[in-house]
Formats: C-alpha cells, sequence, structure tokens
C-alpha cells in the first residue's frame, strides 16, 4: 500500500496561468488609461465649448460691418420715378 502523504507532482487544474503579467500590473494599466480616457473627455468638452462661444461671437451684430441703407427721401425719390 502506498504512502498517503505523497505529493504529486501534476499542478491543480484550478491554478491557470494565462497571463504571465502580474494582476496588479495590469490593473495599473487599466486604471491609468480610464483616468487618462476621463480627462480627454473633459478636455475635449472645454475645448468644444470655447469654440462655440467664439463662433457666436463671430456673428454677433456689432461686430458686423453696418449696410448703408437708402433715406427715406431717396426711396420716395425713385418710387416717383418709376410710377410715370
Amino acid at each position: 500500500m502506498p504512502p498517503t502523504n505523497q505529493q504529486s507532482s501534476a499542478k491543480p487544474a484550478s491554478n491557470l496561468d494565462l497571463f504571465p503579467i502580474p494582476q496588479s500590473f495590469l490593473l495599473q494599466i487599466g486604471t491609468a488609461s480610464i483616468l487618462l480616457l476621463l480627462i480627454t473627455g473633459k478636455t475635449t468638452v472645454k475645448a468644444l465649448e470655447a469654440i462655440g462661444e467664439a463662433s457666436e461671437e463671430l456673428f454677433r451684430g456689432d461686430r458686423l460691418p453696418n449696410l448703408d441703407f437708402p433715406d427715406e427721401h431717396e426711396i420716395n425719390q425713385d418710387e416717383k420715378i418709376y410710377t410715370k
């Protein structure tokens, strides 16, 4: 009869080494990438808001050129000429 305290040299099936990289390192990389994504998103939103505000200022009325409208007297003179 063989001894009962004999250890087998085979690895147990529950210990799967799919990644030789330590889990803590993978967690650090994942956390850093998520934080970078969040910061980039916030920066992008701020940049788009600034562009939107700048475009509003561009089309604001006080920055557009003044148009020369004819006076009432000139309009009445032109109507008289065309109706005759």
